[in-house]
Formats: C-alpha cells, structure tokens, sequence
C-alpha cells in the first residue's frame, strides 16, 4: 500500500477525527482556564497577598546590570514563582474538569450497562406455535 493511500486510511478512521476534535476544543478549554485563571481568579489571591500581579512574584538572584543610560546590558537572573503558582491553579482546574467529564462518562456507562438486554424477537417458528396454541385454546 502506498504512502498516500495508507494515511488517507489512518485520516478516515472516526477514531483520528474524534482525537483532532478533542485537541482543539481542549485547546480552546486551556485558552478560557488562562483567562478564567489570570483575570478573574489571581487578582483577588493577589490583592490578599498585597501583590496585584503573579507575574512579578519572583525571587532575585542576580540584579540587572544597566549602563549609564540606564539601558539593560544583563537581564536579572529570577526565580519566576508567580508564573508557576498560575500555571498550577490552571493545571488544577483542567484536571478537576477532565476528572469530572470522565466520572460522568463512567457513570453513563455504568446505567448502560445496568440495563437489561432487549428480550430477542421470537423466531418463527415460536411465533407459529403461538399460533397453534391459540388455535388449541379456542377449540
């Protein structure tokens, strides 16, 4: 089978479109968990902490160097912990999020599989012997 031929197969199984779906609505997910967390969410943690943006929590182990027009020649060497405590708080709520799609799921399929089975039509044969005992009983 051909190169082509062979990726137009892997393309055209549901199981490849389903996983390209998930990726972008996930991406589009992460995109509202960073809004969610970095505008709604940290400016009040900030504002308890005396400290209006995460971005700037750091801790310095290196000054810049600036020259004399007070132009940086060597960035300051941080610990950028602000960043980390945001990228944690998004991290949490998209698994507290995936946790609570996967439960659902599970627990759909949980009643699905708690239903009984559909009885099976009867054959014809069955259907004709009904017939004959019906006949029976009216005689």
């Amino acid at each position: 089978m051909g190169f082509v031929k062979e990726f137009k197969t892997f393309i055209k199984r549901g199981s490849v479109v389903d996983m390209a779906i998930g990726i972008i609505i996930g991406a589009a997910f992460g995109k509202i968990v960073n809004i969610l967390v970095n505008n709604i969410i940290m400016p009040p943690i900030g504002l308890l902490i005396n400290d209006s943006d995460f971005n700037y929590l750091r801790i310095v182990l290196k000054k810049a160097v600036y020259d004399e027009n007070n132009e940086i020649i060597r960035d300051a060497v941080t610990i950028d912990y602000g960043l980390f405590i945001q990228a944690l708080i998004n991290f949490l709520i998209i698994a507290l999020v995936i946790f609570w799609v996967v439960k659902g799921m599970n627990r759909m399929k949980k009643k699905e599989e708690a239903r009984p089975a559909p009885q099976p039509a009867p054959s014809k044969e069955e259907k004709l012997l009904e017939e004959i005992r019906d006949l029976l009983k009216k005689e």
